[in-house]
């Protein structure tokens, strides 16, 4: 537990997105003691009072010894990949998951800050928000979606089972950062979508669809909100996301091209057709969750965790475009940069 020297927090997925970001402010907060971060693959890169562990969630059943003694485990681990093989999604992601629940409850760890996301909610409206209250039980045609929501009930019967830990959900729009863009290219473009066409000169015309507006985030802005949780006197879910909400209009604006309408059905047979022959690795299903998702109301945050991001939606998409142009990246095996175009 915690000691004179701080805090002792264990973070798993500590090399993805999420992870790098927290690590980084982790290392820099006096109150911290010590960090373990866990990953399947161990970095080069060392952050100060910082340890790694290579672990595979899935597989590993000894978690319990590398979370003893923390105060905190954040669970960050995902694996978006191969999404043409959803057993093998699922064996990280939820039968890791619930590794990772049982291992910190048998350690007497007091704290778990699990991320969840907007992807875990039910279909709900674009044109207002809502709360934590909403249903999370996603779309269940998307993988991604259908993972996220099956951990919220794991949770509920974890929270019965184990009062005596303080359990926070956060549940984060799509979360953008600079140093990401190589990463995301790879999870959702395809390593032939060329990152140069993130130029807006280069897009004159830009496809509205009916029903994508969506939210996002800078990952840094997320990160904090990650770190106060660690240590603040809350649980529960958190909705986590910036303004202003992304559509056509705003998009349209940031690359200052003319919006040109698509109807829904064939802007997903185009991505279909592009699916079935391989050439993009996000599934077309995904595409159905998104047009579906909910905006989240972040009224809570705010309140309870004295949260507010510090860079708007229209930022963070700015710094990925950037990022994309550049093959930006970090240096974890996940986040590495990889020159494109």
């Amino acid at each position: 537990m915690s000691t004179a020297s701080g805090h002792r927090i264990v973070v798993t997925g500590a090399t993805g997105n999420v992870g790098t970001a927290l690590i980084r402010l982790l290392s820099e907060d006096p109150a911290v003691g010590s960090v373990l971060g866990i990953a399947r693959r161990v970095p080069d890169r060392q952050p100060p009072g910082t340890e790694w562990a290579g672990v595979d969630l899935a597989a590993d059943t000894g978690l319990a010894e590398y979370f003893k003694g923390a105060d905190a485990v954040v669970h960050l681990a995902w694996q978006f990949q191969p999404a043409r093989d959803p057993a093998a999604t699922w064996r990280t992601n939820v039968l890791g998951s619930v590794q990772v629940f049982r291992a910190a409850a048998a350690a007497g760890v007091p704290a778990l800050v699990h991320a969840s996301s907007v992807g875990a909610y039910s279909p709900g409206p674009k044109d207002r928000a809502v709360d934590e209250s909403w249903p999370t039980h996603g779309w269940p045609e998307a993988a991604y979606c259908r993972e996220k929501a099956y951990l919220e009930r794991a949770l509920d019967s974890f929270e019965r089972e184990h009062p005596e830990v303080r359990v926070v959900r956060m549940r984060p729009a799509f979360l953008f950062q600079e140093q990401s863009a190589s990463e995301q290219r790879r999870l959702f473009a395809g390593r032939l979508k060329p990152g140069q066409l993130a130029r807006p000169e280069l897009l004159p015309f830009l496809p509205g669809i009916p029903g994508l507006r969506f939210q996002a985030l800078h990952t840094d802005d997320a990160a904090r909100a990650y770190r106060t949780a660690l240590t603040a006197d809350v649980h529960g879910a958190f909705n986590l996301a910036a303004e202003p909400p992304l559509d056509a209009k705003v998009l349209g604006e940031l690359f200052h091209s003319r919006v040109v309408p698509l109807p829904r059905r064939a802007a997903r047979s185009a991505l279909a057709a592009a699916w079935g022959l391989h050439l993009v690795p996000a599934s077309p299903q995904l595409f159905d969750a998104v047009l579906r998702l909910p905006m989240m109301d972040c009224t809570r945050a705010r309140e309870e965790l004295d949260w507010s991001p510090e860079r708007t939606a229209v930022e963070a998409v700015e710094e990925l475009l950037h990022g994309l142009r550049h093959g930006a990246g970090m240096e974890t095996p996940p986040m590495e940069g990889r020159k494109v175009g």
